[in-house]
């Protein structure tokens, strides 16, 4: 048998007080696309830091090839051709798209950078990837879906004998996906080796050769994705029995009218003449394709995005215009698909980002000033509600999983009343338990009377959680969906095209 293209030996990792990798055997052959499936906090994170060279293993070796190998840092990694796409993306916000593609490698004309041949360049690359975005963007100007997709096209101008693929399908939609697939096709019939991790169980069969199972740092087992079931996969990376993920969708109540679009546009055809409404007890979905609105909606009714025409209304009173800030007291509150950029102070206690939309009234006010006492007391019962792991409030956010900060963000829900809560992309880089506990959350709100939106990029999600569904497309309504009415092929017909008027 040929030596595997990449491989660890009893491979470990230790940080001040917990073992992250325990003795891990792990093999990568060549043209194979090799899972690692695991928990938030089981190692996979770790493993990755390592093979790529952001990390030195504790003992243990990396063997490349056949032959022993030591990483000093992600440049000796990528010398042998093994390159990382990491969930937290690795691009310089304030620089474009082609001097992103191009750092550190930028053509030369003479001692002066060649901007001609480098855009020329990043635009074939991107267009022979798929991927619709101009090259003279800013980076900080882009979706996080497109954000992605910079990442990925900037892995992929590598020679490359290993990809390293963490979380690739996070923030695309399922279009953008296949067409991520197809190109992993592509790299397997060339030999190239990939590890590729994902929370999404279908992605596995789609893609996958082989998986391995971590569970609290250690390898649980390598197997065939022909031989187990969904049920076999949850059961090895949890050690308990599986289950339903959705729960039962709750009956929709269809009672007050909490939110409604008149014919809302914003800037540059962001949103075109967008008109939907939003009840009490019921759960809505935004689905479509990355770019298409759907987030941008809720952003303008929010007040994080201004309209240009429209009219927004709350409750029946028109709020075209409102800040963020005059939402949240009015009990409306927007939770946004990037936590780590816009949604959490991530070097801030877990109990500040709880009580950050709650600063203006009990628990956490008592008069003029901050009530410590309380704030305490309700950030520790909403820890327990959710059940945020580690249990210690005042610990930085960034040292959580990324399943425990969204729990975070989530918690900000319940710190006041609210009558309307959206959820962007609630599920993004999070495992398979905590996404069934943020399903069953989002079921329960609902039951409980509470208006719903769901903004989301996973189909699944929002089929088995939405009463109804509006399909954008190009900054407008695409379609409304009712349940009786709602699959994958209804939803998918109205992705790409227009109706006819």
């Amino acid at each position: 048998m040929p030596a595997p293209l990449l491989a660890t030996r009893n491979l470990t990792r230790d940080f001040p007080g917990v073992r992250a990798l325990d003795n891990v055997d792990f093999e990568l052959a060549e043209g194979e696309v090799h899972v690692l499936f695991g928990e938030n906090g089981a190692g996979k994170s770790t493993l990755i830091n390592i093979l790529s060279g952001a990390l030195r293993p504790s003992s243990g070796r990396i063997e490349f090839r056949g032959q022993p190998i030591e990483f000093a840092s992600v440049h000796d990694a990528r010398a042998c051709g093994i390159s990382a796409v990491f969930q937290e993306f690795s691009l310089v916000p304030q620089m474009t798209v082609e001097e992103n593609l191009f750092l550190g490698a930028e053509p030369r004309r003479g001692p002066f950078l060649d901007r001609a041949a480098m855009r020329a360049e990043a635009l074939s690359h991107l267009e022979e990837l798929g991927f619709d975005i101009e090259p003279s963007r800013r980076v900080d100007h882009l979706s996080r879906a497109e954000q992605q997709m910079v990442e990925i096209a900037k892995a992929f101008r590598s020679e490359l004998s290993v990809l390293i693929l963490d979380e690739p399908t996070a923030s695309l939609t399922d279009h953008e996906s296949e067409r991520l697939f197809s190109l992993i096709e592509t790299l397997k019939r060339r030999g190239v080796g990939i590890i590729y991790i994902t929370h999404r169980l279908a992605e596995i069969w789609r893609v996958g050769d082989r998986i391995t199972v971590l569970r609290d740092g250690r390898k649980v087992a390598t197997v065939d994705p022909s031989s187990v079931t969904e049920d076999d996969l949850v059961r090895l990376m949890t050690g308990r029995e599986g289950g339903e993920i959705f729960p039962p969708l709750p009956g929709a109540h269809a009672g007050e009218e909490i939110l409604r679009l008149e014919d809302v546009s914003a800037r540059a055809g962001m949103l075109r003449d967008v008109s939907l409404n939003v009840h009490r007890g019921e759960i809505v979905g935004l689905a479509g394709l990355v770019g298409s609105g759907k987030s941008e909606a809720m952003q303008a009714a929010f007040g994080a995005v201004t309209p240009s025409t429209g009219r927004i209304l709350y409750r029946g009173e028109e709020v075209t215009g409102n800040s963020p800030r005059s939402s949240i007291r009015a009990g409306f509150l927007y939770l946004p698909a990037d936590r780590r950029e816009e949604g959490l102070m991530l070097v801030r206690p877990v109990r500040e980002n709880i009580s950050l939309a709650a600063l203006d009234v009990p628990p956490v006010r008592r008069g003029p000033l901050l009530d410590r006492v309380g704030e305490r007391r309700m950030v520790g019962e909403l820890v327990d509600r959710l059940s945020i792991a580690p249990r210690r409030p005042e610990m930085r956010v960034e040292h959580l999983s990324g399943g425990n900060q969204q729990k975070v963000m989530l918690a900000r829900s319940l710190t006041r009343r609210f009558e309307l809560l959206v959820f962007d992309e609630p599920t993004v880089g999070v495992d398979m338990g905590a996404r069934a506990a943020i399903y069953a959350f989002i079921a329960e709100l609902a039951a409980a009377g509470m208006a719903i939106v769901l903004v989301s990029s996973d189909l699944p999600e929002i089929l088995h959680l939405s009463h109804r569904v509006y399909v954008f497309y190009r900054g407008r309504v695409q379609a409304e969906l009712q349940r009786n009415e709602l699959s994958e092929e209804a939803v998918l017909a109205h992705f790409f095209e227009r109706e006819s008027a």
